[in-house]
C-alpha cells in the first residue's frame, strides 16, 4: 500500500465521525449508528483500493452495508478491512467520551476473521511488550509490566469494561494496588491509550468483543504494543461458528501476530466524543473540526491529524 493511502483513510473515517457527531447526547444510539455507517461506506468509494471488509456490521443478510464479504473501494490494491464505525453507541447517545471511528486495513489475507463473540484480553504498550501473559494470574502480569515500565504496581492504571462479569479481576486488581479505571462502553480507545505515552493507562484487561479485538490489535501492532487474546463462546453455537471461520482450537491464545500480521498494517481512528487520546468532533458555522490519528507498521509512522472541514451548504455533510 501506498503511504498516501494513510491520509485516505483518515478521511474514511473523519466522514463517519462528522456524521454521527451529530446525534451526540440525543439518545438514540441507532440513528447514530446508521449515519456512520452511510457516511463511512460512501467515503470508501473515493479511496483507491480493492478492499474486502473481513470484519464489519455483520453478515449479509443482517447489514445492508459494510457487511462481512462486501467489497469496497475505487479499486486498486487488494486489501482486507476490518471496520467499526461507531464504535461507542452508547457513549455518543449519551454524550459520554470515549466513542471514535475507526479502521483497520491489511494485506489480503492478515487480518483475522474473528467471529462476533466475546474475546478475554490483555494488551499494553511498547515497554511491557513480550512481558504479558494471559494466562498468568493478575497480579504475576501487573508486576512484570510494572518492571518493564520501572515502575511500581501501584503506579499502574488499568482498564476494564464495567461489567458484572469483570467483578473477579477487579477485586484481583485492586488487592494487588493498582488504579483501575471502568468504562461503560467500548475497549478499542482504551488499548490504543495503553500504548500511547502520556495518556495514564497502562493495561487494558477482561472480556469484550472480538471483533473490537482484531481492531485494537492492528493499532497496537503499529505502536509497537503487545496484546494477547482468547475466545470466550457462551455456546456450542459460538463454538461451530469460529469454527466455520477457520478457528478450530477455541483456546488457543491469540497473539498479536495471530490477530494482525503482515508487514503493512494500517490503521485510522477519528474520535466522535471527546477521550484522552483525542477531542471529539466540534462543529461550527460551516464547518467543522476533527482530531485523527493513523498509523502504519511498515514505516512506524504515527500521525495525528488536526482538521478544519468545510461541510457542503445545503446537506451539512462533509464534501468528498
Amino acid at each position: 500500500m501506498d503511504r498516501e493511502l494513510a491520509l485516505e483513510f483518515v478521511r474514511v473515517t473523519e466522514a463517519a465521525a462528522i456524521a454521527c457527531g451529530r446525534w451526540m447526547g440525543k439518545g438514540d444510539k441507532i440513528a447514530s449508528d446508521q449515519a456512520a455507517v452511510d457516511a463511512m461506506r460512501i467515503a470508501f468509494d473515493t479511496v483507491s483500493i480493492k478492499g474486502k471488509i473481513v470484519i464489519g456490521e455483520g453478515e449479509m443478510d443482517e447489514a445492508p452495508m459494510l457487511y462481512i464479504g462486501e467489497e469496497v473501494g475505487g479499486g486498486g490494491v487488494e486489501v482486507d478491512i476490518a471496520v467499526d464505525p461507531l464504535e461507542g453507541t452508547n457513549l455518543v447517545a449519551k454524550g459520554l467520551p470515549g466513542s471514535i471511528a475507526v479502521i483497520a486495513i491489511a494485506p489480503k489475507g492478515g487480518l483475522l476473521h474473528a467471529p462476533d463473540m466475546y474475546m478475554d484480553k490483555i494488551a499494553v504498550g511498547p515497554r511491557a511488550a513480550g512481558k504479558i501473559d494471559i494466562n498468568a494470574p493478575i497480579i504475576e502480569n501487573l508486576k512484570a509490566v510494572a518492571s518493564a515500565m520501572d515502575r511500581r504496581v501501584e503506579d499502574l492504571t488499568v482498564v476494564i469494561l464495567d461489567r458484572p462479569r469483570h467483578d473477579r479481576i477487579v477485586k484481583e486488581v485492586r488487592d494487588a494496588g493498582a488504579r483501575i479505571k471502568l468504562i461503560s462502553d467500548g475497549d478499542v480507545s482504551p488499548a490504543i491509550n495503553a500504548a500511547i505515552e502520556g495518556t495514564g493507562i497502562h493495561m487494558l484487561l477482561g472480556i469484550g468483543g472480538a471483533p473490537e479485538g482484531v481492531i485494537a490489535a492492528a493499532a497496537l501492532k503499529c505502536l509497537g504494543g503487545d496484546m494477547q487474546g482468547r475466545l470466550y463462546p457462551e455456546n456450542d453455537a459460538e463454538i461451530a461458528r469460529a469454527k466455520t471461520m477457520g478457528i478450530h482450537d477455541i483456546n488457543k491464545v491469540l497473539t498479536i501476530d495471530d490477530l494482525v500480521h503482515g508487514e503493512d498494517v494500517m490503521f485510522a481512528a477519528t474520535a466522535i466524543t471527546d477521550g484522552d487520546l483525542l477531542r471529539g468532533v466540534n462543529y461550527f458555522g460551516g464547518g467543522v473540526r476533527t482530531h485523527s490519528i493513523v498509523m502504519r507498521y511498515k514505516t512506524g509512522t504515527v500521525r495525528f491529524v488536526d482538521a478544519i472541514h468545510k461541510l457542503d451548504k445545503k446537506t451539512f455533510a462533509l464534501k468528498l
